[in-house]
């Protein structure tokens, strides 16, 4: 990740291009989903941590990965998904930073087991900003550092203020259409797909005559017991590998 940056006049003229890219398409009337994507990558990219993530919560409650720095951050992120807990979703509902500069000291009690989780797997600290302009809340930005410690005071107004571009971009590419309707088609183009969640969620409602909230809680305590990521216990169900009778046990 970009240590180099050291504040936030530098990280603005780092992401300028790629800014100006994302402008020239939208005036054009280009795909804006590539150099939306580059700049998010950009930004996050820069970032004074070890690894950075951006995630969105689309269709009214669903959270779902855009885009990663590194494999250690997307595991961290299918971890929260696979749990159902952890500090994108606490940024998220919150609409405030979380900060937990020491995982191996202090164990936040709204997200204890991911913590726990994340500190076996040599995180030392986790920062999450929610994705948000005015009172629209679009998802989170969630960083992590291998070694313990709080974040300077200019690092954290350079995470700020690169969370306020990504949440800048986002809103200008999703408004961007005529007479200001929202884009979406954009924005999903850069979600990473987990239909087989969904597909899974919808075999275990019917066969358990449940709402899809206790499908899902269901699916994920299956998945935790076993010590296995949701995403995965989702495929083995939608490819009958799995019975869905199996998940009551």
């Amino acid at each position: 990740m970009g240590r180099a940056v050291t504040g936030v006049g530098d990280f603005a003229e780092a992401v300028s291009p790629l800014l100006s890219q994302l402008l020239a398409a939208l005036r054009e009337g280009r795909d804006a989903a590539v150099p939306l994507a580059a700049l998010c990558r950009g930004i996050i990219g820069l970032m004074p941590v070890d690894g950075a993530a951006v995630s969105l919560v689309v269709e009214g409650a669903q959270r779902t990965l855009v885009l990663a720095s590194d494999p250690v951050v997307e595991r961290l992120d299918a971890l929260q998904f696979s749990l159902g807990e952890g500090p994108s979703f606490e940024a998220f509902e919150t609409g405030r930073p979380v900060l937990a500069p020491d995982l191996s000291r202090n164990l936040p009690a709204s997200w204890p087991v991911f913590a726990t989780e994340a500190g076996m797997a040599g995180i030392g600290g986790i920062f999450a900003f929610p994705l948000r302009r005015g009172a629209v809340k679009l998802g989170s930005v969630d960083t992590y550092r291998r070694a313990p410690g709080w974040l300077s005071e200019d690092e954290l107004a350079t995470i700020l203020h690169g969370t306020d571009l990504v949440a800048s971009a986002l809103l200008t590419v999703v408004t961007a259409g005529v007479e200001e309707e929202p884009d979406d088609n954009v924005v999903s183009r850069l979600v990473r797909d987990r239909a087989a969640v969904h597909q899974a969620t919808g075999i275990v409602i019917a066969e358990f005559g449940i709402p899809a909230e206790q499908a899902l809680a269901r699916l994920r305590a299956y998945a935790y017991a076993r010590g296995r990521l949701l995403d995965e216990v989702a495929r083995d169900l939608v490819a009958r590998r799995l019975h869905p009778r199996e998940i009551e046990a």
